[in-house]
């Protein structure tokens, strides 16, 4: 079993957000805790039961103190607490308001792995790119020939791609589709 050793601190707890849609894991974690507890009907002890059965050494006095603030939780018990509400650590540690509206999680951390992908393609480009100018500085005398190839294979390319739509913009009209509220 892995041992919980969290310390008790005065930790601000949720009431302190004004709209409650703070990014602050460890204030999302006690609010998650218990809207995924209440909405799987189960008590602290069922929890604590659960956390123990995965692993994860927890009793239901614990379960009520993250709940209520009072108590913070460590690395391994939020990997445990995901776990056994069979939710990602992202979606544990997110808003709570978004908490009900999983498309929204998912689709939150798929725009964030696509924009590390692309973060990670530019870097890669650029990397390329770098060395066929090194290359090209150490041989002068095919430059201008390799520069018209790469800008023709570069256009090529581009060409081929297809090509992103306009950029949505946010629209301030609120959502209607509440179907999704009930899927956690």
């Amino acid at each position: 079993m892995v041992e919980a050793d969290a310390d008790d601190s005065d930790m601000p707890g949720p009431e302190d957000d004004e709209d409650g849609s703070a990014l602050r894991g460890e204030e999302n974690v006690a609010v998650r805790v218990r809207l995924e507890r209440e909405a799987r009907g189960w008590s602290t002890n069922a929890v604590s039961d659960r956390m123990n059965d995965a692993g994860y050494e927890m009793n239901p006095s614990a379960v009520w103190r993250i709940e209520n603030g009072k108590r913070r939780v460590n690395v391994n018990e939020a990997i445990g607490l995901a776990e056994i509400f069979g939710i990602s650590l992202e979606n544990l540690v997110g808003p709570p308001k978004l908490a009900a509206h999983t498309r929204a999680m998912e689709l939150i951390e798929e725009v964030r792995r696509k924009m590390r992908d692309s973060h990670k393609a530019s870097l890669a480009f650029a990397q390329a790119r770098d060395a066929f100018d090194n290359y090209l500085d150490n041989h002068p005398e095919i430059s201008d020939e390799a520069e018209a190839v790469i800008a023709r294979t570069l256009a090529e390319e581009t060409a081929n791609l297809p090509q992103p739509f306009e950029v949505r913009r946010h629209d301030p009209t609120p959502d209607t589709d509440t179907d999704d509220e009930a899927d956690t």
